[in-house]
């Protein structure tokens, strides 16, 4: 499939190619440095898609691959469900997020200067500034998804944070010691459970008072609407979709997308097939206008300064006509198509990324 030259600057909301280079049955052993066919990222196929940065998820998967995902998938009359898996050990998590974290480090000390781990907006500003879409060092922010490395007093997080940590997912799917994710579920709504515990209350306070992002991507709803009510920065959630166009339990309904565009956040959309399908599907012959048909919803719902792109590349199953990073172009020129201009792509594709982090971070 030709690949089309890149015109924009990417920074993306969510990739887990960390886990991707770690997990054996992922694609373990390739170098990010080198071109692959295994997994969506590496550097060479990055700047071949018009990649320069994004939020690189460290994400502590079960011991028991039994009790995951795919363990708990049931198939109903008119869609799915998946059973939660089971909440992890702290001490495991945090074993296993700095071992992530010091891979992140190594990849860093390797690059010659190419991969960047980024922690402050100045930073990030001056990464992308340099070079083209398709060259000039990657822009990497740490990020955590789901917070089962951070004990209840919250003394990883500082140490955490002290080590580069600047954006963190409170839950993934799963109940932790700071609040509920959102069940896995079509159709059905977000309102799948509890929402945030008294320790999730003070890691937003922390988390507000250190400048760490606080992503609401995998929270239920009533979990977003706490943080709503407690945070005062922009409400994110860097990847997901419109609950109106696909009615997946991870996508946003109409009254969390215009709560994000009332704290001046931004929403990511999501690549990934199960999130985009109006049938729910995890196909991977799914046109990317099903895509653009969720950029447009979003960005005419909350206006073009709250859309960014949020891919979830290394962590889901995406369009065949996307492929991989590479195919980044194509998805752009599918969106200028359908009448995103000049001002609305920059946006959509690393600007309001930018602008949302120099809110938040201090």
């Amino acid at each position: 499939m030709a690949t089309e030259q890149p015109t924009y600057k990417v920074f993306d909301g969510h990739n887990d190619v960390l886990l991707s280079l770690r997990l054996k049955e992922r694609g373990a052993g390739r170098s990010f440095f080198e071109r692959s066919d295994t997994g969506h990222i590496d550097l060479p196929r990055a700047r071949e898609g018009g990649l320069r940065g994004g939020f690189f998820a460290i994400f502590t998967p079960n011991p028991d691959p039994s009790d995951s995902f795919a363990g708990g998938f049931t198939q109903t009359e008119n869609g799915y469900e998946v059973r939660l898996p089971q909440p992890l050990e702290q001490p495991y998590a945090l074993q296993f997020t700095v071992g992530m974290l010091a891979s992140l480090f190594r990849l860093a000390a390797e690059s010659a200067g190419q991969l960047r781990i980024i922690r402050t907006a100045d930073e990030l500003d001056a990464c992308l500034a340099e070079g083209t879409a398709s060259d000039g060092p990657l822009a990497v922010v740490a990020h955590i998804e789901g917070a089962e490395a951070i004990d209840p007093a919250l003394d990883a997080l500082y140490v955490l944070h002290a080590a580069g940590l600047r954006s963190l997912g409170p839950v993934w799917s799963r109940p932790n010691a700071f609040g509920h994710g959102v069940q896995f579920k079509f159709p059905a709504t977000p309102d799948t459970g509890p929402g945030l515990t008294d320790a999730g209350r003070a890691l937003v306070r922390a988390c507000n008072q250190l400048g760490v992002m606080f992503d609401l991507a995998h929270i239920t709803e009533q979990g977003f609407w706490d943080v709503a009510s407690l945070s005062d920065a922009p409400l994110v959630v860097t990847h997901t979709a419109a609950h109106a166009l696909s009615p997946f339990t991870r996508n946003l309904t109409d009254k969390q997308l215009d709560a994000v565009r009332e704290s001046d956040g931004v929403v990511g959309v999501i690549f990934g097939v199960g999130n985009v399908r109006a049938d729910g599907r995890h196909e991977i012959n799914t046109p990317l206008d099903d895509i653009v048909r969720h950029a447009a919803y979003i960005a005419d719902r909350v206006g073009i300064d709250h859309i960014a792109l949020g891919s979830d590349f290394d962590g889901a199953a995406i369009p065949q006509a996307l492929g991989d990073v590479t195919g980044l172009p194509r998805l752009l020129t599918a969106l200028q198509a359908h009448g995103f201009d000049d001002d609305a792509m920059r946006k959509l594709t690393h600007a309001n990324w930018q602008r949302v982090l120099r809110q938040t971070w201090k």
